[in-house]
């Protein structure tokens, strides 16, 4: 009898980043550390932070991919992973910074983004506001 093995699917908001078959482990990282899928686990939803997802399969060995933070759910032997940005690669080390360089500076501007349009968003009630008291 055959073992059941995974089937791990990288999903990003515009297409789908990879699909692959016969995976046998899976390994992402989460707030609470790295978290390891195996084909027999139980089903389940993990939060995954920037960083690199490793899977195994037959066919390529051990396979890096760097994802931006997303969300993974297993059900049964598919594997989902949603993510924001993914990038590919076999150096371990460059694809470390290019999380750090890519995804995490990217999460730094978008917030320094969103606090200046916060910051134009109540200037604008402000001034409506005055406006209408007039």
């Amino acid at each position: 009898m055959q073992p059941t093995l995974l089937t791990l699917k990288i999903l990003l908001p515009f297409g789908i980043f990879a699909e692959k078959a016969d995976v046998s482990r899976i390994v992402a990282e989460t707030r609470e550390g790295s978290f390891g899928l195996l084909p027999h686990r139980l089903d389940c939803v993990a939060g995954l932070t920037p960083g690199i997802l490793i899977y195994e399969n037959k066919a390529e060995g051990e396979v890096y991919v760097a994802v931006d933070e997303g969300v993974l759910v297993k059900t049964g032997p598919n594997v989902l992973v949603s993510v924001r940005n993914a990038l590919g690669g076999t150096d371990l080390g460059q694809l470390r910074e290019a999380v750090e360089r890519e995804f995490l500076n990217r999460n730094e501007r978008e917030q320094n983004v969103r606090s200046v349009m916060a910051r134009m968003e109540s200037g604008f009630i402000r001034r409506l506001a005055e406006f209408h008291h007039e």
